[in-house]
């Protein structure tokens, strides 16, 4: 049952893209959602039989590479952290899958873009039922290239391939930092066997790894080495520069991957290392400090966009910084939480931008859009959902996770840990203004499309707008049905050997005696951007206008993303154009080809000319020639040959 869970979406790309022109859409459409489906009932059960009734097991499939003393079974590592994380991966994925029917329906290449997406599921599910780190690598590369394959699928927009190659390039530097890590993990501990590396990891405490003349904790290098590949993959501060641009891929693809699957496959890799995150105190304060600052780097960018999924893409960003946080203060099992509740509101949300702009006719821009609350009250309705639980309205699911960061992290009881949760706090209020900006730009006030466009806004067919039913059902529920699991109670029983977190490190249960005021603060905030968003979108639409002008050197420093992108073109993509150029005009043109093929070609050609010349025609020129070569035989003869 647990491979078929992995395997059924490999099996639905392998049909979709080799016999897709074959079987046509209709068939397409029906063995990649059916298998997907049926992997998410599959992996309903698994996280009944696993999570629930605590059968953990590793499932080995066949031996992959045994060399000396590296052997990797290929195998199917099946615990309570990956039974969250198949639940999360195959139903999120079911539901893009379904929704992509009526999305993509105009879409002259459906079978491609369906293989596509059951191979990314595929890919993340290998990820997450890693039983080593090779395997674990091999799904991170899967990912990264079908994300690739996703992002550049309309191949004829420059922007889209731009944008796909730029995923693709950013995502390396982090993975080369994981790849090293799983090459220093081998060195230190001679194997690769996920379980084999915990059993062993507190004999390597204090233990030190030396490079040339480098040397330092062994621990601390490889989880930061491999905490660089986890902040590539969910586009952290400093790696997030692609995950903007990778909203010129379809909206099922910006809902897949930067929901439930890709951006959280970071997430996944510190809880399912927390073993030897734990020995390593330096990276978790480093977790902490990136986690929070790309937290408020998001929320205020997401402040000024106008693009309604670019908006979308920053919240995710800002959310993926909460996730990390809450690992770098040893709360994996809030951080896995949110991770939880985060994809079904966050697809939610994606989705629902999906339907707005299909209503729109493509139209992305929030300032060509408004007044849609009554033209498609569906989709409003279930936008509102989706915005109330990311924005922590109570007693829905983005309420339950986030505070519980939020108090996990004040029960840290460090300088870190009050920065994040400080950052953390006032991110609360960023992300309930610019969340309910995105509602009341897009649905409120007067329609300010075209009239064309105007006539043309229509619901989305049912195919579209049942998965954000069962979406919304998610964002409703999953905060109070999860919460026991994932910090009450029932938390130690439910997670069992998944995660390993020190005595020392306690934070979730230290969580639960903090004061009345860290409790009430993020509703505090909730309430103050929710009322802002309304007071400058809806009471006083100018406001926002005028403080643009009167702040424009702010604004456009927040609008631009704070110059990440020129400060990269500026420090790396132009300095490589120029060694480029330089290495190509200089060292190949000149040096090699110089003196190489175009050299010797072109001295041949220049003798070639001189002897040339020689052949005039005038008999008088010939004779003179043979004339000089008898001289110069005789003479040879003479005072050469004659010695």
């Amino acid at each position: 049952m647990y491979a078929a869970i992995v395997f059924l979406p490999l099996l639905g790309a392998v049909v979709a893209g080799l016999f897709g022109r074959i079987i046509g859409d209709r068939i397409a459409h029906l063995v990649t959602c059916g298998l997907m489906a049926a992997s998410m009932l599959l992996g309903a059960i698994c996280f009944y039989d696993v999570a629930l009734q605590q059968n953990a097991q590793t499932i080995q499939l066949f031996t992959w590479i045994e060399s000396g003393t590296l052997k990797a079974e290929w195998a199917l590592k099946i615990d309570t952290l990956t039974a969250v994380m198949i639940l999360v991966v195959t139903s999120v994925s079911t539901m893009v899958h379904v929704y992509s029917i009526g999305y993509m329906h105009h879409d002259p290449h459906n079978p491609r873009f369906f293989a596509y997406l059951s191979l990314f599921t595929f890919a993340m599910l290998m990820l997450v039922t890693a039983d080593n780190l090779v395997q674990m690598f091999f799904g991170w590369e899967g990912v990264g290239l079908a994300s690739y394959l996703l992002i550049g699928f309309w191949y004829h927009k420059p922007e889209a391939n731009a944008a796909a190659i730029k995923a693709f390039l950013v995502n390396r530097v982090g993975d080369f930092g994981f790849a090293l890590g799983i090459f220093g993990t081998y060195l230190l501990f001679d194997t690769i066997v996920l379980d084999e590396i915990f059993r062993s990891v507190s004999r390597f405490e204090g233990s030190e790894l030396t490079f040339l003349w480098f040397s330092a904790d062994a621990l601390t290098v490889l989880t930061m080495l491999l905490f660089i590949g986890a902040m590539g993959k969910s586009a952290q501060l400093g790696l997030h520069t692609w995950l903007p641009d990778a909203m010129e891929g379809p909206t099922p693809v910006s809902a897949l991957i930067h929901a439930a699957t890709m951006v959280t496959a970071g997430v996944f890799m510190l809880a399912r290392l927390s073993p030897m995150m734990e020995y390593a105190p330096d990276t978790l304060a480093l977790v902490t400090f990136i986690g929070a600052s790309t937290a408020i780097f998001a929320a205020s960018v997401g402040l000024c966009q106008n693009d309604i999924k670019r908006v979308i893409a920053y919240s995710t960003c800002s959310q993926l910084g909460y996730m990390f946080f809450a690992c770098g203060v040893s709360a994996y099992s809030a951080g896995i939480y949110h991770l939880l509740t985060h994809a079904f509101f966050k697809a939610l949300l994606f989705l629902g931008a999906g339907s707005v702009i299909h209503a729109m006719s493509d139209e992305q821009d929030m300032r060509k859009m408004g007044g849609l609350r009554k033209r498609i009250p569906l989709t409003y309705w279930l936008m509102i959902v989706g915005t109330l639980a990311l924005t922590g309205f109570p007693f829905l699911s983005g309420f339950y996770s986030k505070d519980l960061i939020l108090e996990a992290t004040f029960a840290r009881d460090t300088g870190i840990g009050y920065y994040a949760f400080f950052i953390g706090i006032f991110v609360a209020g960023l992300t309930a203004f610019y969340s309910w900006r995105l509602i009341f730009m897009t649905f409120h006030g007067e329609c300010r499309a075209t009239k064309a466009t105007q006539e043309k806004i229509h619901e989305s067919p049912l195919v579209m707008t049942l998965p954000l039913i069962f979406l919304a059902v998610g964002a409703l529920l999953s905060g109070k049905l999860g919460y026991e699991f994932f910090g009450g109670t029932s938390m130690d029983a439910f997670w069992g050997q998944a995660l390993l977190i020190l005595q020392d490190n306690k934070t979730i249960a230290a969580a639960h005696d903090v004061p009345l005021w860290v409790i009430l603060l993020p509703t505090v905030m909730f309430v103050i951007g929710t009322f802002m968003a309304w007071y400058f979108y809806v009471q006083n639409p100018d406001i926002p206008n005028l403080i643009a002008q009167k702040f424009s050197a702010f604004y456009k420093f927040l609008f631009n993303k704070w110059y990440f992108d020129e400060l990269y073109d500026f420090l790396f993509v132009q300095p490589a154009f120029r060694a480029g150029r330089a290495l190509w005009k200089k060292g190949d043109g000149a040096v090699i080809d110089g003196f190489g093929p175009d050299g010797i070609s072109e001295t041949v050609r220049r003798l070639s000319g001189q002897a040339v010349r020689l052949q005039s025609g005038f008999l008088y020129h010939y004779a003179f020639a043979m004339m000089i070569g008898l001289i110069a035989f005789a003479s040879w003869y003479i005072f050469g040959f004659g010695n």
